[in-house]
């Protein structure tokens, strides 16, 4: 296994591989890909060449991610891009099937190739992390497929590897928590719409405001359930009727909390049973 160090050599030696070439930077403006873009950024200075940070302003994400990417992008001094798509009717996703990710990121991913190609660009880095490859992400086949570079993957590089590298270097998202898409609160088969994940959206930024950190309102018809840290369970307790309240008002007939608590990517836990049995 290698050490902390051995990895940021590794990861040093492949960025300044890669910025050899003018590339694109799939950018979320996540402490994945922000990590991804500095590094590449200060490669390229050395080699003379750009860096061209590609945001997919896309409708299963929040304006929130939008404005964020805008600033990290200006904090790391790249050249920032956005692409508008609307990969909810565009990448056969409505009815939510459990190759959405697959689906969308095949959709997404060609869109940035089609806009690299424009910029006489050959290389497409993401930020996906070494921790991403032992969980279920359907979507990791279409990076293959379409032969997007993924460098903290292909170091071994953890989340807590990417989140140590992007303190040291001053970023000011390395304790941001991870935000995926909107998707990702329904169950699978349940159809999606604007305005469904608008309402998680505003309920999501209801419970962050009150001083939660890691936030999933996940949906399921009428019932809305409430996953956070462990940690923080006392708090929807101590906040609970202004919690049903808002939650209510957005339309959710019964607000639930999650004793488990936060887990990424808990709507696939269906899956993993299916499988077993």
């Amino acid at each position: 296994m290698k050490t902390y160090e051995e990895k940021c050599s590794y990861l040093q030696k492949l960025m300044e591989k890669y910025t050899q070439e003018n590339v694109v930077v799939a950018f979320s403006g996540g402490v994945d890909s922000s990590l991804l873009l500095k590094t590449a950024c200060i490669n390229a200075v050395k080699n003379g060449t750009k860096v061209f940070a590609v945001t997919m302003h896309t409708t299963l994400h929040t304006m929130n991610e939008i404005e964020s990417s805008k600033e990290t992008a200006g904090e790391v001094g790249a050249e920032h891009l956005i692409i508008s798509v609307d990969e909810l009717k565009e990448a056969g996703i409505e009815n939510n099937p459990v190759e959405r990710c697959y689906l969308c990121k095949k959709y997404l991913f060609q869109k940035m190739k089609d806009k690299a190609e424009s910029l006489g660009v050959k290389i497409i880095l993401d930020g996906t992390n070494e921790d991403d490859l032992h969980m279920f992400r359907p979507g990791l086949k279409a990076l293959k497929e379409l032969e997007i570079k993924s460098p903290l993957a292909e170091s071994d590089f953890s989340k807590t590897d990417v989140r140590k590298l992007a303190e040291e270097y001053g970023l000011s998202v390395s304790k941001k928590p991870s935000t995926p898409c909107l998707a990702t609160r329904f169950p699978y088969g349940s159809r999606l719409s604007y305005e469904e994940m608008k309402k998680v959206e505003k309920g999501e930024d209801f419970l962050k405001n009150l001083g939660l950190y890691n936030v999933r309102l996940r949906i399921h018809n009428d019932i809305a359930r409430i996953e956070v840290d462990k940690e923080d369970i006392v708090k929807i307790v101590v906040y609970k009727e202004a919690i049903i309240s808002y939650l209510k008002e957005l339309g959710y007939r019964y607000i639930t909390l999650d004793l488990e608590g936060f887990r990424s990517g808990s709507m696939d836990y269906f899956l993993e049973n299916k499988r077993e049995g």
